[in-house]
């Protein structure tokens, strides 16, 4: 049975208080990972397919919700992520891992089948 599904789970983390915006998601994580890996938010956003100019303003606007630098610009050497910029990069895929876990667990321990 377990051939038939896949899981998608689209995790973010919002500020309390807040329903309608949320801080940080896959979108955010996924420049992160790219910057870490590149080096280079222009990097990131074109492997992303994703305009410069959009990612930048994604970051400033994470940034300014979560009251803390993700990344940290090195002029025309790239940037790198900050150390805040890592923790909440290691927390975000942490929680997505753990969440398919759990999703995965719950599917297999639930008997469902396909009744014809």
């Amino acid at each position: 049975m377990s051939e038939l599904f896949d899981f998608s789970i689209k995790l973010r983390i919002k500020l309390k208080g807040d329903d309608l915006m949320y801080a940080f998601g896959p979108g955010t994580a996924s420049l992160l990972r790219g910057i870490k890996q590149h080096h280079s938010l222009n990097q990131s956003a074109k492997k992303m397919g994703m305009a410069y100019s959009k990612a930048w303003k994604s970051i400033r606007a994470t940034e300014e919700q979560l009251g803390f630098s993700l990344i940290e610009r090195r002029g025309p050497n790239g940037s790198i992520l900050t150390e805040n910029g890592e923790a909440v990069l290691k927390l975000f895929d942490e929680m997505v891992e753990a969440a398919h876990r759990v999703a995965g667990e719950v599917y297999r321990q639930s008997g469902f089948e396909i009744k014809e």
